[in-house]
C-alpha cells in the first residue's frame, strides 16, 4: 500500500511497480509514504521493522544518481548512503536511512570541520574515473567546457535586472581567462557534489554521510564548497569574515596538498558562476508555474556569483 498526497494516476511514478520493486528488495513494516513529488525526483519512505529506507524515482535531468550514488556507496561505504537496490533504466534508487540531516541539528561547522575532509578525499579517489562518470551521463562541467556554457547562460531570460545581465555579459572574457588560470593550476577535476549544504549531509551517531547526488557534476573539485559557504552564510548565519570559513577551508584543502589557498579563492570565483550555468539543467525541464518558483532561487545564485565581479 502506498500513501500518495496525489492520486496515483496523475503521478508520473508507477507506484505499483515501485512498490513491487521496493518489496522484491526489502519487507516493509507498513504502508509505504510519498514524501515528495519535485519536477527532478519523487521520494518515498518506506518503514522497515527498526528504521526506514528511501525510495527515489530521478527524472530525466538526473537520471544517471541511481548509478553513480551505486558506484560511490560502493567504493566509499562509510560516507555515502548505503544503496539498498538500483536499477539504472528506471533511474530507481535505494537507500537505507541514513540518519538526520545536519540542518535539523543546526547546521553546526563542527558538522563540516569532519565530513570535508573525507569529502575532499572521495573526490581525489574519484578523479581517475571522471571519464566513466561522464560516459554514464553525469553532466560535464569542465573547464574548457565553462566558456561555451557561459554564452548559453547569457541567452536565456534570466530573472536578474537588465544591470546585471549587462554586467554578466561584460564579464564573459574575464570569466574565460579565469577558467585558464584555474586549469593551469593542475588540480584534477572529478565528481563535484553541487549541492553540498545542511538538507544532504546526513549524521547517523558520529558517522556522516553525503545523500542527494542529482546536482553532481565532474568539475573542479573546489567549487563544491560554493554551496556549503552560502548556506552557512544564511541558515548558520556565519558573518563574512568569520574565522570558520578559513578553518573549513583549510580542513578540505589539507588532502588537496599545501599552499592551495589561492586556487581555492579563484576555485570559488569560477564556481560561482558555474553554478548558476548548472542551474540550466534543471530549469529547463521545468513547466512555466515550476519556474517561477525556481528562479526566485536563481535569482541569488546568478547574483552570489556576479559579486566577484570588480
Amino acid at each position: 500500500m502506498v500513501r500518495s498526497s496525489k492520486p496515483t494516476e496523475d503521478a508520473v511514478l508507477d507506484l505499483g511497480a515501485a512498490t513491487a520493486w521496493i518489496q522484491a528488495r526489502v519487507e516493509p513494516a507498513g504502508p509505504i509514504e510519498v514524501v515528495h513529488e519535485r519536477p527532478w525526483a519523487t521520494v518515498l519512505r518506506v518503514p522497515l521493522a527498526s528504521s526506514a529506507a528511501w525510495f527515489k524515482a530521478c527524472a530525466p535531468q538526473q537520471a544517471f544518481e541511481p548509478r553513480l550514488t551505486a558506484q560511490l556507496a560502493a567504493r566509499w561505504p562509510d560516507r555515502v548512503a548505503e544503496v539498498l537496490g538500483y536499477d539504472e533504466e528506471r533511474a530507481w534508487l535505494l537507500l537505507a536511512d541514513a540518519g538526520t540531516p545536519v540542518g535539523a541539528i543546526g547546521n553546526r561547522p563542527e558538522a563540516w570541520l569532519a565530513a570535508l575532509p573525507r569529502y575532499a578525499e572521495l573526490q581525489r579517489g574519484e578523479a581517475g574515473r571522471a571519464r566513466d562518470h561522464l560516459a554514464h551521463g553525469v553532466p560535464d562541467l569542465r573547464l574548457e567546457k565553462l566558456t561555451a556554457r557561459y554564452h548559453e547562460l547569457l541567452q536565456l531570460d534570466l530573472p536578474i535586472g537588465t544591470d546585471e545581465i549587462r554586467k554578466l555579459r561584460d564579464f564573459a572574457p574575464r570569466f574565460t581567462q579565469l577558467c585558464d588560470e584555474l586549469a593551469a593550476c593542475g588540480i584534477p577535476e572529478t565528481i563535484q557534489h553541487d549541492d553540498l549544504h545542511h538538507a544532504n549531509l546526513y549524521q547517523n551517531g558520529s558517522r556522516l554521510r553525503v545523500l542527494d547526488w542529482g546536482d553532481a557534476s565532474i568539475s573542479h573539485p573546489f567549487a563544491s564548497l560554493v554551496v556549503t559557504f552560502r548556506f552557512l552564510a544564511e541558515r548558520t548565519k556565519l558573518p563574512p569574515g568569520d574565522a570558520w570559513y578559513t578553518r573549513l577551508r583549510d580542513a578540505y584543502l589539507e588532502p588537496w596538498g599545501s599552499d592551495l589557498g589561492d586556487v581555492f579563492a579563484l576555485a570559488m570565483c569560477v564556481g560561482g558562476f558555474a553554478r548558476a550555468i548548472a542551474y540550466i539543467r534543471q530549469r529547463a525541464a521545468l513547466g512555466h508555474h515550476d519556474r517561477r518558483a525556481f528562479d526566485a532561487d536563481f535569482a541569488v545564485v546568478l547574483r552570489r556569483a556576479l559579486a566577484h565581479v570588480g
